[in-house]
């Protein structure tokens, strides 16, 4: 039976993943469980999987938290960052989901590479900002780090069975989000709401913002050059609105092996989870006679220039992938609060860039100094955009 560890429990990556494992009892068992603010979801959560620990973002809700459980649950309740890194460094757990949104993941899962924990990895920026770091230190502790987002589960499948040096490149696919059609003009006057309206995919505020502007495949090209060893120009981008094919691999010889599927997140969760097995999912089958055409386009560059600046990001190296994202997510939280256009996120992005000097991120350290100044460099700035 896997000991779970779940980062971000309240969250739609951490909420289908308690689905997964709520399917499989004699399976998995959940020993603790880490939110942000959302305490109400958090203690029906506490209540029905009986965890050793959890903890939340702020110390005043984890009074809360603890009075509401009083006698009804031995859950012990933690809080910050400390808090999330003891859990997912807990010595019964062997398996960690980091399914925390944004930067805010980092720390808690380099905690748990540190304890020698196996990773259930959803929390992309992880990667974005520390690849080498992270993976250098998952060889040394002996961890295994198993993707969860769809396209990067899709990949981890299609290279099983096959000879790593025979790989020629990937394809990543895209929906191409809410406005892939909409005219540029449009663009300039959507609003928060618009945006959250994803056509495929049901997932958290930030990862929908990511999918509209495309930043989202922009972080997922930099996560799976770090995850799968890969130079930059073997990674290319199609733009495919059904997300029926989740990506591929194309081998030398011509071969392309494709992982297909109903858009649905329990396929890799229960595929981390499982692997090398495959657990019975109660999803239905994929019916290619009623989807009836797939198609495929190259992204815009021009149209999409978020991902243009992660692939620069990534070009350059060093700090600059950690500035990227530090900026990216100033940029949303300001769009979601009205701070912010929608076609200004790539403009306040590219000015953080365009005055960054880029560093060795040899350590954990030196990464979040990058974000700091990003962070702080990105809400200078903005303050000139908004005048």
């Amino acid at each position: 039976m896997k000991k779970i560890a779940i980062l971000g429990s309240t969250g739609s990556i951490g909420a289908n993943a308690l689905k997964v494992i709520e399917s499989n009892p004699e399976e998995y068992k959940v020993l603790a469980l880490t939110a942000g603010r959302n305490i109400g979801l958090l203690m029906k959560q506490i209540f029905q999987f009986q965890p050793i620990a959890a903890a939340v973002s702020e110390e005043g809700l984890a009074d809360i938290l603890r009075d509401r459980l009083k006698g009804h649950s031995k859950t012990e309740i933690l809080a910050g960052v400390e808090g999330f890194i003891k859990l997912a460094a807990l010595e019964e757990v062997d398996t960690v989901i980091s399914a925390m949104s944004g930067a805010a993941g980092l720390i808690p899962t380099y905690a748990a590479i540190e304890a020698g924990k196996d990773i259930a990895l959803a929390n992309k920026e992880t990667m974005v900002m520390a690849g080498p770091v992270i993976m250098g230190h998952a060889k040394d502790r002996d961890v295994t780090i198993l993707p969860i987002d769809s396209e990067h589960s899709a990949i981890f499948q299609a290279l099983q069975g096959h000879h790593r040096e025979d790989l020629k490149r990937i394809i990543l696919t895209a929906s191409g989000g809410p406005f892939r059609e909409v005219a540029r003009e449009k663009l300039e006057t959507i609003t928060p709401e618009e945006a959250l309206k994803h056509p495929n995919w049901d997932m958290g505020k930030k990862i929908t913002i990511d999918s509209a502007t495309l930043m989202n495949k922009g972080l997922e090209v930099i996560e799976a050059r770090w995850l799968f060893n890969l130079d930059i120009g073997q990674i290319d981008i199609l733009i495919h609105p059904e997300s029926i094919i989740h990506s591929m691999v194309e081998y030398r010889d011509g071969s392309i092996i494709a992982q297909m599927g109903i858009p649905d997140m329990i396929t890799p969760i229960s595929y981390a989870l499982s692997y090398p097995r495959r657990m019975a999912t109660n999803l239905p089958s994929l019916k290619l006679e009623e989807i009836g055409t797939l198609t495929f386009k190259r992204p815009d560059m021009e149209r999409f220039k978020c991902l243009a600046l992660a692939i620069k990001a990534s070009e350059i190296g060093e700090s600059m992938p950690a500035v990227l994202n530090g900026a990216n997510e100033i940029a949303v939280e300001s769009f979601l609060q009205g701070r912010l256009g929608f076609l200004q996120i790539p403009i306040l992005i590219e000015k953080t860039m365009d005055i960054h000097k880029p560093f060795s991120i040899h350590n954990i350290d030196r990464v979040l100094e990058a974000d700091r100044w990003a962070r702080k460099t990105a809400e200078r700035l903005l303050l000139g955009l908004r005048n």
